[in-house]
């Protein structure tokens, strides 16, 4: 299909008979193009059913406009900057290490952080302790204090994904390129479906005045698709099978996913963006600055990477502050564009050589500033993005359960199946969805996008951080059901 198949540690052609004639050869290619195009056929038969949706004046949970509070003097301004990043970093560190006593990823400790000190709980429980933490100011769209917030989010996630990016190991797809296409993109455009399918019911009712029903489902259906590389490569490290063959092709799996979803979200951002008349030129401009990072850059960053591979050596400085500089201008690149800063700067951490003395350096070094100081402050945004209490009936928790149950359906179903039918047990195949059900902080990131562009209201983002967070904090104790000790090493 894609190269020689590589199943279980076995070649072709070593696999019993029986089995030859049940796996993709010649066949494969047309299996994959026709699954593409029933995947587009279908999104574009959503859309003609939900394009003449119109949506509702009272849309539930919709932002309203508020005017400008007055300016803050710097020193104020600072002094809530800093407050807030304490009280988040502090809590967080706390959680995250409660998490991992009860075998979960320290990120979801860290994003409940922000929820804790958010409307959600606290601002619930005592409105005054929460304003001691958030003024009220940080709380106004317009107010400074969220203006702050955000810049920093924002250098926090741009190079988180630059950092992502970099973790990108092209060895993880070598002899595993067929099977992790096959599965990631299978599930991709299954839940891509639902996703958007999803979008029929809630457009109306839960996106903002003005947003066309193609660009929300769009969004949903990429938001949906997405698998979170970072969670699951932890989680597969902290139980110790990485270096199994179900290890390797669950890293392959989300590698090749977290590429595709990304590349899908920049479209959707396009879209979501462009006007019609433009909506040309973003495609044009996007397919330009790929050339260019792929045809030009990456050859030359590959070519300083070697000269400087040397681990007895520091990097010079210029190297150091070039390859900030390159980030930023990626990151500036992209969002000039139309499809968001983090997609420039994860491009450019995946053309930067995974194992080169450039990557492993800024991957220390640049690992707990990002992680530690800049994180929280997304983790901080998101909260106060955050209000539980949007969902007021029983109506909308259902909404909020059928979300988690369709993201579930897509991600593990199509994962298992497709997985047990290239010829990996049950038990694996299963194992291998429960991964790809992992969202973590990658849907995180992409519900925020979708809600800084206006794409979604604060309810169904609400809905979606739940959603996230329940599908990342059941891979655990769903995986341990189906891993063993006999995991044989790849």
């Amino acid at each position: 299909m894609f190269g020689e198949l590589v199943l279980e540690g076995k070649r072709l052609a070593d696999l019993p008979e029986d089995w030859r004639h049940r796996l993709p050869n010649g066949w494969g290619w047309i299996v994959y193009v026709c699954l593409i195009a029933f995947g587009v056929g279908a999104f574009f038969l959503i859309r003609s059913l939900g394009i003449g949706q119109t949506v509702l004046d009272g849309s539930i949970g919709s932002q309203i406009p508020s005017p400008a509070p007055p300016s803050q003097h710097p020193v104020e301004l600072l002094f809530h900057v800093l407050a807030t990043l304490s009280a988040v970093i502090a809590l967080g560190f706390f959680l995250g290490k409660a998490c991992r006593y009860i075998s979960q990823p320290p990120v979801i400790g860290e994003i409940m952080a922000g929820l804790l000190l958010g409307p959600s709980v606290l601002g619930a429980i005592s409105p005054d302790a929460m304003h001691f933490f958030i003024p009220d100011k940080i709380l106004d769209p317009h107010g400074q204090v969220l203006s702050a917030m955000k810049i920093v989010a924002q250098l926090g996630i741009i190079l988180y994904m630059f950092l992502v990016g970099l973790e990108l190991n092209a060895a993880h797809l070598r002899g595993k390129a067929t099977s992790a296409i096959a599965i990631s993109h299978s599930s991709i455009v299954v839940q891509f479906i639902l996703g958007s399918s999803l979008a029929l019911w809630l457009h109306a009712s839960y996106s903002p005045a003005g947003v066309s029903f193609t660009s929300f489902a769009l969004f949903m259906g990429v938001a949906m698709s997405i698998t979170a590389f970072p969670v699951l490569a932890r989680i597969l490290t902290d139980r110790g099978i990485s270096k199994t063959n179900l290890g390797v092709l669950a890293l392959a799996c989300a590698a090749t996913d977290d590429v595709t979803a990304w590349c899908l979200l920049a479209l959707a951002i396009g879209v979501a963006q462009a006007e019609i008349r433009n909506g040309l030129m973003v495609g044009a401009m996007t397919i330009l600055y790929l050339a260019t990072i792929l045809l030009i850059v990456r050859p030359w960053i590959v070519r300083i990477s070697n000269r400087f591979n040397d681990e007895r050596e520091g990097l010079p400085p210029y190297i150091v502050y070039g390859t900030f500089v390159l980030i930023l201008l990626s990151a500036l690149a992209t969002d000039a564009i139309g499809i968001h800063a983090v997609f420039g700067a994860f491009l450019f951490g995946v053309i930067v050589p995974h194992d080169c003395r450039i990557a492993k350096e800024f991957n220390t070094k640049l690992r707990d500033l990002v992680m530690v100081l800049l994180l929280p402050a997304f983790f901080a945004l998101t909260g106060m993005r955050t209000e539980i209490g949007l969902l007021d009936s029983w109506h909308s928790w259902g909404i909020c359960i059928l979300i988690c149950v369709i993201a579930t359906i897509g991600k593990f179903g199509a994962a298992t199946i497709v997985s047990r039918v290239l010829g990996h047990s049950w038990r694996d195949s299963a194992a291998l969805g429960t991964l790809m059900n992992t969202r973590g902080l990658m849907e995180i990131i992409v519900l925020n996008i979708g809600l800084d562009l206006g794409v979604i209201t604060p309810t169904l983002f609400a809905m979606m951080v739940i959603m996230a967070l329940a599908t990342t904090m059941a891979t655990s104790p769903v995986l341990k059901l189906f891993t063993g000790r006999d995991l044989r090493v790849a």
